[in-house]
């Protein structure tokens, strides 16, 4: 009896033994398995939540086919953004030549009327050959600036025109950059060429005023004083500013 019992026990332990073995194991592929799968988690929520922003805005009017190869809704919103730029750039720009107290921001304001006037006629060619409706007053945010050009006096309408207009280049410029690589459409290409010359331009000859906040460049943020303002999507125009140019 007692060597029947003695036999007992031993296998007792081992199937006990065994039962823990196993779900050791188990366990062990278990933390394996979260442990490959998390960091591919947490790789994908990072990647999509540093998706850069579209920097254009899409008219709902899909790609169309021209004689100059197609145009894409990118095409147009640039088209049209390039106008913007101008409608609201060429006041501020005649004002820096007449207004302006040093010879750095004259020259800046000359500079700015040369270019958008240029690229203004060059814009409304490639509109009326595209088909492309153009507005014809400035934005609310644009005419906002306007407004507190218009108002602002002396060393402090220096500071802001040079300010407001670095930082909207700014803005503008990486949607230059994607038209010019991206554009299947000759005048499209072009227009984005010459628009390149004239905000690389306006940028250099802004800076030289030595009036630009760069620290506030980055976020495109207001500095401690009260001269520099947010500045969101410079150039997206509303549906009522539209105009018809063909």
């Amino acid at each position: 009896m007692q060597a029947a019992v003695h036999r007992i026990i031993p296998s007792n332990l081992r199937a006990h033994r065994y039962m823990i073995s196993t779900g050791l194991i188990i366990g062990a592929l278990l933390m394996t398995l979260v442990a490959l799968l998390l960091p591919v988690h947490l790789f994908g929520t990072k990647a999509a939540a540093a998706a850069p922003a579209q920097a254009w805005t899409d008219d709902g009017r899909g790609t169309t086919s021209t004689q100059f190869g197609l145009l894409t809704a990118m095409d147009r919103d640039f088209v049209r953004r390039v106008r913007l730029a101008g409608l609201w750039e060429l006041p501020a720009g005649m004002w820096a030549m007449q207004r302006g107290t040093t010879s750095s921001v004259k020259t800046a304001g000359h500079h700015l009327v040369d270019g958008h006037t240029q690229l203004n006629a060059q814009d409304i060619s490639v509109a009326q050959a595209l088909g492309v409706d153009l507005p014809t007053v400035p934005n609310a945010q644009q005419q906002g600036w306007l407004d507190q050009l218009q108002v602002a006096q002396g060393s402090e309408f220096d500071r802001l025109f040079a300010n407001l207009l670095r930082t909207a280049h700014g803005k503008v410029f990486q949607l230059v950059s994607q038209v010019r690589a991206q554009s299947q459409n000759s005048m499209v290409r072009s227009l984005a060429t010459a628009a390149n010359s004239v905000v690389l331009d306006h940028i250099a000859i802004l800076e030289k005023t030595g009036l630009v906040d760069f620290s506030a460049l980055a976020d495109a943020k207001p500095s401690s004083g009260s001269v520099v303002v947010t500045v969101g999507d410079p150039f997206t125009a509303s549906r009522h500013d539209i105009g018809a140019f063909k």
